[in-house]
């Protein structure tokens, strides 16, 4: 399919629903994808990579305790009259440019649980347009933004895209693991965190989808699953019975989740390293 043939992409739902359990007591007031990596919050850099890769349009799906998330993406008047009037210049434009990268727009998520209520959710907001779906703290550091990549894999096959990324084999229970058809990125199977022993690969998928809109539909037809959750492996299983998807490795870089603590700052590690102010710590 070529790209005369599909629609472009231009929008994403993010996914910010969740309560943070992990990160308890801090995630009592403050929303996990609201918490620092240098001066930026970890969905900034998220929304940074929708923008450059050129989504203009931003779904927050959320829930009653993300309204810092709002604020972060609004204009600050006071703010920004207070910068100027103290000179600071560099800093008003730095604030202002958050607001500037997408429109946005916030839905509260509907009752339930399980990773894919945020697109039943958004589903009359995107309508019949391929979108970027993405979980709230999941983080790919990479030369070229990850979502370009999706789009430009969608552009070239018109196909479903999925990120996925290698991890330990002691790791597979935490994730979504995909087997492919054979010689091929195409997906045969995927099964929401199996045992190690019954896992198809080590082939982990991360929070970066770019679905075509038929996703939805799938969507009607799952039900509650492990846990009484409603998964996206199982709507991306009915996805592939019915239509081709493909997979995508991260190219130039790599997938960095920031669920955990521990994770969280290994992530925080990584992109400090790139700060010189900041490595000079780290390498003491």
């Amino acid at each position: 399919m070529n790209n005369s043939q599909t629609k472009p992409v231009k929008k994403a739902i993010i996914a910010v629903a969740g309560f943070g359990t992990r990160f308890l007591p801090i995630t009592k007031t403050i929303p996990k994808e609201m918490l620092p990596i240098g001066n930026k919050p970890i969905v900034q850099y998220i929304v940074e990579e929708l923008a450059a890769s050129g989504i203009e349009e931003i779904i927050f799906v959320t829930n009653w305790q993300k309204t810092s998330i709002e604020d972060h993406f609004d204009q600050s008047f006071e703010l920004e009259h207070q910068l100027v009037s103290q000179g600071k210049t560099e800093l008003v434009e730095s604030v202002k440019d958050i607001s500037r990268l997408a429109k946005f727009i916030y839905v509260r998520q509907i009752e339930g649980y399980g990773n894919a209520l945020p697109l039943m959710t958004a589903k009359n907001l995107i309508g019949d347009e391929p979108f970027i779906y993405a979980f709230g703290d999941d983080l790919v550091k990479s030369s070229t933004p990850f979502a370009k990549q999706l789009i430009d894999s969608y552009n070239q096959t018109g196909l479903s895209v999925i990120g996925v990324q290698e991890v330990n084999q002691t790791e597979v229970s935490k994730y979504g693991i995909v087997k492919l058809v054979e010689n091929s990125d195409l997906l045969e199977t995927m099964v929401e965190k199996p045992a190690p022993e019954d896992a198809p690969s080590n082939l982990a998928v991360f929070g970066r989808y770019l679905f075509t809109p038929e996703v939805f539909n799938i969507l009607d037809q799952v039900t509650e699953g492990k846990n009484g959750e409603y998964w996206i492996a199982d709507a991306v299983e009915l996805l592939a019975q019915q239509k081709l998807v493909s997979t995508k490795s991260v190219e130039g870089g790599k997938w960095l989740t920031t669920g955990d603590p521990a994770n969280y700052l290994a992530a925080v590690l990584e992109y400090s390293a790139d700060d010189p102010s900041l490595s000079k710590i780290i390498n003491q």
